[in-house]
């Protein structure tokens, strides 16, 4: 059994703790999202209950990936900083009873297994994490989005001739 797949179960019933750092590379789903395969993502996961009893873990991601800018196409850093929880159920009718118990929407509940890869649940989250249209703050090099508006012509141009003749 890797090290990686662990008894969901009796991790949060232990308050387990595992923590590490893994090369974007070796997660295939987020390197496919990325601009490159190069950083690392230090992560920890924490094993607990809630208030009510349920098992619960406490997911942490954080690193630098290279996305790409929707603006003006380069690569750039984005600094990655999530953290979620996620509620054990059994099946999905009791994942669907705790969410109903719970009513919290910033709470995920999902089905527990005996044997869980941990690395999927964080490679989830480092995805998660990801900006839908990823940008610099500022653009280092506008010569693309400079040509595309210098191109522009209003279409009240063509009004403005008219109304002239």
């Amino acid at each position: 059994m890797s090290a990686f797949v662990i008894d969901a179960f009796e991790f949060c019933r232990n308050n387990g703790r595992r923590e590490g750092v893994t090369p974007v590379a070796e997660m295939p789903r987020l390197a496919a999202d990325c601009a490159d395969a190069s950083g690392t993502i230090s992560w920890s996961i924490q094993g607990g209950q809630t208030r009510q009893g349920y098992p619960m873990m406490t997911l942490s991601v954080s690193g630098t990936v290279q996305l790409v800018c929707q603006r003006c196409l380069q690569p750039f850093g984005h600094e990655l900083d999530s953290s979620t929880v996620l509620v054990l159920g059994k099946d999905d009718e009791e994942a669907d009873e705790i969410e109903e118990i719970l009513d919290d929407e910033s709470i995920d509940v999902i089905v527990g297994t005996h044997a869980m890869d941990i690395r999927e649940l964080l490679e989830d989250e480092a995805l998660l994490a990801l900006p839908q249209a990823p940008k610099h703050e500022v653009c280092p090099d506008t010569t693309l989005v400079d040509s595309v508006k210098s191109e522009k012509v209003s279409p009240f141009a063509a009004l403005k001739s008219l109304k002239s003749e």
